[in-house]
């Protein structure tokens, strides 16, 4: 589609991405005047293996380059990006606030629930309904602009959306690696719309920067329990708890399941901690709201959950993305973490699992609760 001698302008942009359902939304001309940078930020993280087993981020392009690096390396006709940011918080406790040794812990993000016709709260996944949003967007922008080429992306397409979104001023990438809006907080889903429409000269040139507002503060690193965060601005997802929970398949190594938690999917401590979240708006959005037994979960509940009422309870939930097996497996970590030894029984039934991982992680659980069960005797024989 020709969209010659079309502009497209910033608060245009916002305002319908607005209209749309979304929070807050940016603007940037492609290719961003920190592209090179953030390029090469990628391609080092990649080249050190942070990514781990997500290859799919190390995808390469028949030039040689990452598909991810830049938006032109997979398309040429790029340019301008709207990028959306979608509100998710909710006035449930956060993570550091939860301290019931029978409950596990899955990502606030993935709480997501809508009310369908009949009334009934139903689970909601952000990917397609933030990429409906999208394409509701598009089709706005096409009464206004005219005709345009686009691509509308929420998480799987070849984009680093956390760079876009810096680029666009929705804020500033935090010493955790999140996007951190200066007044939204970090609690939000990214949504990238990239358009063959330019932007005017002035536009162009606009400042659109936010300021790193992080000083000196580490919380997040600091709060880390399996030191993911290795440095200020730089995660090695390989130790990162939401990666074990959701992409890692497999055993996971001990010394990281000690430090797990009673994190079952996903991890929010590095954001729980921030400040910038602690005056964060809880959202108003219909179709994100949390579903109740999916904060803080009782652990005997998901180990009660069999493969088809797993199935039945995540249908349509981002937490169906760790599997049945692999939600099995950060279960019995999380029993081996609580130290209550009420679940050895069920761990004993799952080391005779067929899935070497699940076999793995109750064995390793069950040698602490027997650990911690040694040291409680012996605190009780000390004179």
């Amino acid at each position: 589609m020709d969209s010659e001698g079309t502009s497209i302008d910033r608060d245009a942009a916002c305002e319908l991405a607005k209209a749309c359902g979304f929070s807050n939304a940016g603007l940037v001309a492609l290719p961003h005047s920190e592209e090179s940078r953030d390029a090469n930020r990628f391609a080092e993280w990649i080249a050190a293996g942070h990514a781990g087993s997500m290859h799919y981020l190390s995808r390469a392009h028949e030039s040689g380059e990452l598909v991810r690096a830049r938006v032109a390396t997979p398309f040429a006709w790029p340019r301008s990006a709207v990028v959306c940011f979608a509100n998710y918080h909710c006035a449930a406790p956060l993570s550091i606030e939860t301290h019931d040794s029978r409950r596990g812990w899955i990502a606030r993000y993935a709480w997501s629930s809508r009310v369908d016709a009949n009334g009934n709260r139903r689970p909601s996944d952000y990917h397609k309904l933030l990429l409906k949003r999208l394409k509701t967007l598009d089709a706005k922008l096409r009464e206004r602009f005219g005709a345009f080429e686009s691509r509308a992306y929420v998480d799987t397409g070849p984009v680093v959306e956390r760079a876009l979104a810096t680029a666009a001023g929705l804020g500033w990438t935090g010493k955790n690696t999140c996007l951190i809006h200066p007044k939204l907080g970090s609690f939000g889903f990214l949504a990238v719309l990239l358009t063959s429409l330019e932007l005017s000269p002035k536009e162009k040139t606009a400042e659109l920067l936010v300021a790193d507002r992080c000083g000196t503060c580490r919380r997040c690193l600091d709060a880390c329990p399996t030191g993911a965060l290795i440095a200020p601005y730089k995660m090695d997802a390989t130790k990162c708890i939401s990666y074990l929970t959701i992409e890692h398949r497999g055993m996971i190594a001990p010394d990281l399941m000690a430090g797990m938690g009673r994190q079952v999917f996903g991890c929010d401590i590095c954001q729980d901690v921030c400040p910038w979240n602690r005056k964060a708006p809880i959202s108003a959005d219909a179709e994100l709201q949390p579903r109740d037994e999916l904060v803080n979960p009782s652990l005997e509940w998901l180990s009660c959950l069999d493969e088809q009422s797993f199935e039945r309870v995540f249908n349509g939930s981002p937490v169906r993305r760790a599997g049945f097996l692999g939600m099995r497996r950060n279960t019995a970590i999380a029993m081996g973490n609580s130290g209550n030894r009420s679940y050895v029984p069920q761990l004993k039934e799952w080391i005779e699992s067929t899935d070497e991982s699940l076999r793995g992680a109750a064995r390793w659980a069950l040698s602490k609760l027997s650990a911690l069960n040694g040291s409680d005797a012996n605190r009780r024989q000390d004179p």
